[in-house]
């Protein structure tokens, strides 16, 4: 048998944990800058000839479109990082989410491609959906398997960092953008700005991530020849059960999130009529407080078990729902950003932060990148794709029962716990196996 290559030594993990980090930053970035733009401005470039309802359905059903793609995504990249390598599948689906988003910059709007214009917008966030769903299963396994032997809660959690990140550097971008143009120039081309923004970010998360070499766990398993010829088939018949449940586990947490971030503008629009600026100011700030709060949180999974701190996030969000929505409702600039911070940076940060090690625990270094990523991502159009069409029917068409919407997130809480509570426990499970 080949020699197996020795653990990663502390540089490398480090190495690993800031590339895996890096990376998902830029990918959320050009994920979470589509959300805003189909929020603000692509129903008037896109759709100008519905009205402002129906133009805003429309943005935010390509704006699921791209969360239908992601478990395709899921499928095609969980096959490839299991087949030929965790490294190479995520240089791939970098290159593939930065050039999506950077002709999402340069595509004309319906004045001058008419109704080409919203369907080749349709295909490149479908396009970015790939990419996303690709990327997910591969960071948390570059931090995961790297630093496979302690802490793995603490540092697979890293990289979901990157998702307040990429908000964070997306609502930022368009708010430098705003605030340095007119109202007319942004609305002509100054929101295709953060868009080009992209392609810089894109090599320099490509000079990090090609430095790296294949994760430890990986290799072990090429050495001993013992790569899945077909992941896909194996997963879905070996581990079907922790795919559906792993997915079901996160239904509250992909719905809620947009409905605390992206889609909040249009809430805001519609329903509070609240200076736009208070709005991002108030999810900049939780979105930089749950980049600290998310690998604090990943520790406590280390401590008290990953299905005990997940229970904890979905009992909170659960009981917070009304008094969220109830926050919200007095129009107050303070509560609005305490609505916001303990949605995101308290109760959100708790969710996300154990399903980077809960979810690819349950799996085999054989499957390992198949099974997360399905589990991971069978959620999304389910969960965040369909919470901001729910959201926007209940304000516009039932705009006396608002109720509708905490109901709505109590029910995929308990949805979610009644999953978790049915996995296994991972915190202490030795993860170096086929």
């Amino acid at each position: 048998m080949a020699e197996l290559p020795p653990t990663a030594g502390r540089r490398t993990l480090i190495e690993a944990v800031v590339a895996s980090t890096v990376g998902t930053t830029i990918e959320w970035y050009d994920f979470f800058l589509y959300g805003i733009a189909a929020a603000d401005v692509f129903p008037g470039i896109f759709l100008p000839e519905v009205g402002p309802y129906v133009g805003q359905l429309l943005s935010f059903l390509t704006f699921t479109a791209g969360f239908l793609a992601r478990p395709v995504g899921g499928v095609v990249f969980g096959h490839l990082g299991d087949r030929v390598g965790r490294k190479a599948t995520l240089v791939a689906t970098l290159l593939l989410m930065g050039v999506s988003t950077v002709l999402i910059g340069v595509l004309p709007g319906h004045s001058q491609l008419g109704v080409a214009a919203p369907l080749l917008l349709l295909v490149l966030r479908c396009a970015q959906g790939l990419g996303v769903g690709g990327e997910w299963g591969g960071s948390v396994l570059l931090a995961l398997e790297y630093g496979h032997r302690g802490r793995r809660g603490f540092l697979a959690s890293w990289p979901q960092a990157g998702v307040p990140l990429g908000l964070l550097a997306a609502a930022g971008a368009v708010a430098l953008c705003k605030h340095y143009l007119s109202a007319e120039d942004y609305l002509a081309w100054g929101w295709r700005v953060p868009f080009f923004l992209s392609g810089l970010l894109i090599v320099v998360g490509l000079v990090i991530r090609t430095r790296l070499l294949e994760t430890p766990l990986f290799q072990q398993l090429q050495a001993k020849n013992a790569v899945s010829r077909a992941p896909i088939k194996e997963t879905l018949a070996r581990h079907w059960p922790e795919v559906l449940l792993a997915a079901g586990s996160r239904m509250a947490e992909n719905a809620c999130f947009y409905l605390f971030s992206t889609y909040l503008i249009a809430y805001n629009k519609d329903v509070l009529g609240l200076d736009a600026g208070l709005v991002l100011l108030a999810v900049n700030l939780a979105a930089a407080v749950e980049v600290f709060t998310i690998p604090l949180y990943g520790a406590l999974s280390d401590r008290i078990s990953r299905k005990r701190a997940c229970s904890l996030g979905l009992l909170a969000l659960a009981f917070f729902a009304p008094l969220y929505y109830a926050l919200l409702g007095t129009r107050e600039p303070a509560a609005v950003v305490l609505a916001v911070a303990i949605s995101l940076a308290g109760i959100h940060a708790l969710l996300y932060s154990v399903q980077a090690s809960l979810i690819p625990e349950l799996f085999g270094t054989r499957l390992r990148y198949t099974g997360s990523s399905l589990g991971y991502q069978l959620a999304s159009p389910f969960a965040g794709g369909l919470a901001p069409i729910v959201a926007g029917w209940v304000v516009h068409q039932q705009r006396d029962n608002l109720w509708l919407l905490p109901t709505y997130i109590f029910a995929l809480a308990l949805l979610s716990l009644l999953c978790v509570h049915l996995l296994a426990e991972t915190s202490k499970k030795d993860i170096s196996g086929e």
